[in-house]
């Protein structure tokens, strides 16, 4: 093979006892480019990149870096050939400074002594390599996520890595720190660095990456030039049919007349003067800017936090609900944005997860009814289609999507009226995207309330019936559906509000 190639990967394959999790998977990565990797969740991505940096042992296959043929890889292998991953979750320890980060296993000695004047240093020449201004001396837990993914970053640069392997970057960023990111993306390309970047948003796969390589339930499908790709071509590929259309079509099943929820003027938790009404069967979208007050608003519904003042009322009586437990006995569900901290039971099963709010319903002198915890599994197993093999698998080993509908099995189960969802596809690919916005789909159309929160402007258009936007913990506006307009909804995201006038918009970024 030819010499530019920096990694090479052929024919990898992955076993696990009753599961084959890549089958016959080859990958090329050219010296200075970002090759984009994509596949639905569960398609094997995380398991091969796990082979290049050692984490995972593969049954069968070669990697090749620089033309060096490897049949395993081990951490430290992978580390001195240049090979460093930038994972979801961080490895920083907060109590330290930026510099100590950096220097984490590895600091720079006088004599017996840590030299910290010298790691600041040399940190400095990092962030500035990398144009980025982060202290040395601050603590990592003052800083923000995108600085603290920064570190990471130049931490693999300063130790000479080659290939940089980059999974779901943007899943934890800001608007404006995904910018950053994507310069600093672009700059390592220029400085002869090769990326892998992952991620299940096309638009940054077609804004940065050079080549784009499929793969699907755990094999290599197609790699693609990215110039000449279309986002319906690698859909196609990744999911192995025709999705004619990403938001499937709703019955019209808006019940005007009646009102499952209203807030008059409620605030708390840092909102303001909250007002709306949503209806039976009615998908009503909340849009703004991270940061807005749209997740503080749900955790006031929800009885995560108290309201200070106004009123919430349900189905036209007034409530306050001091926990969530309380909003849970009167109805309402909250499928949160960080499903695997506080959505799932990640190392309990799917038939735990479902049952989870209802246990005390389905219990006598505390002894838990068998027959009927199994069988409310199975029923939300089959209606919502949770692919799994058995109701007894732990939650932790499904692909997000399928986590996604065990949060909703368990609303179902509780028989939840008005379900919010807090950025319901959020790193789930497309496939299974289509898939939870059929069951939303299905929770109106049966009569069902959803407000739902959403950074991702084309599924806030394309699944509200109705948008209300947020800027500054205040709504500065409320569009109905022939009124949706992503430069509108922008618009009023990024309003400077008023406080002399509380709601006006003052003037639009």
């Amino acid at each position: 093979m030819s010499e530019d190639f920096v990694l090479e990967l052929e024919h990898i394959r992955k076993e696990y006892p009753g599961v084959v999790a890549l089958k016959d998977v080859t990958l090329q990565l050219r010296r200075g480019e970002v090759l984009g990797l994509i596949g639905e969740n569960g398609a094997g991505k995380s398991t091969l990149i796990k082979c290049c940096s050692g984490a995972v042992v593969p049954t069968s296959g070669k990697i090749k870096i620089n033309g060096k043929e490897f049949d395993r890889m081990t951490p430290q292998l992978a580390a001195e050939n240049g090979i460093a991953i930038i994972y979801q979750e961080f490895n920083n320890v907060g109590e330290l400074s930026a510099a100590e980060n950096l220097f984490l296993g590895r600091p720079i000695r006088k004599g017996m002594v840590i030299d910290r004047n010298a790691m600041e240093e040399e940190a400095r020449k990092a962030f500035d390599q990398l144009q980025i201004k982060i202290d040395p001396r601050e603590l990592v837990k003052n800083l923000s996520v995108g600085y603290q993914q920064m570190i990471e970053i130049a931490k693999a640069i300063q130790q000479n890595a080659q290939v940089l392997i980059m999974d779901e970057p943007s899943a934890p960023l800001t608007t404006n720190e995904v910018e950053n990111m994507f310069k600093v993306v672009e700059l390592l390309r220029e400085k002869g660095v090769s990326i892998i970047y992952i991620s299940h948003r096309l638009e940054e796969i077609f804004r940065l990456s050079d080549r784009i390589e499929v793969i699907r339930d755990g094999e290599y499908v197609d790699t693609l030039i990215t110039p000449k790709a279309t986002v319906d071509e690698l859909i196609k590929l990744m999911v192995g049919r025709e999705m004619t259309q990403q938001f499937p079509p709703r019955k019209p099943c808006i019940d005007k007349s009646k009102v499952v929820l209203e807030l008059k003027n409620v605030y708390g938790n840092g909102d303001e003067d909250m007002s709306l009404k949503i209806h039976a069967g009615e998908v009503l979208g909340l849009g703004g800017l991270v940061g807005a007050g749209r997740t503080e608003l749900a955790e006031v519904i929800f009885g995560a936090k108290a309201k200070t003042s106004g009123q919430i009322l349900l189905n036209g009586k007034e409530i306050n609900p001091k926990s969530p437990r309380e909003a849970i006995d009167l109805g309402i569900a909250l499928v949160p944005e960080d499903r695997k901290r506080h959505g799932a039971l990640l190392t309990n099963s799917i038939k735990n997860n479902i049952n989870m709010p209802i246990y005390e319903r389905i219990s006598k002198a505390s002894v838990i009814d068998a027959s009927i915890e199994k069988e409310n599994a199975e029923k939300y197993r089959k209606e919502i289609q949770i692919k799994c093999p058995s109701v007894n698998q732990l939650v932790r080993n499904l692909s997000g999507g399928n986590q996604q509908k065990v949060i909703l099995g368990k609303w179902l189960a509780a028989k939840s009226q008005l379900i919010i969802f807090d950025e319901p596809t959020r790193g789930i690919d497309v496939g299974a995207k289509y898939e939870i916005y059929k069951l939303i789909n299905d929770l109106v159309e049966s009569g069902h309330s959803v407000l739902m929160i959403s950074s991702e402007m084309e599924e806030l258009i394309g699944m509200s019936d109705r948008i209300i936007v947020l800027a500054e913990h205040q709504m500065t506006g409320e569009l109905q559906k022939e009124e949706f307009n992503a430069d509108t909804i922008m618009t009023l995201a990024s309003a400077i509000v008023d406080n002399a006038d509380n709601a006006d918009t003052k003037e639009a970024s």
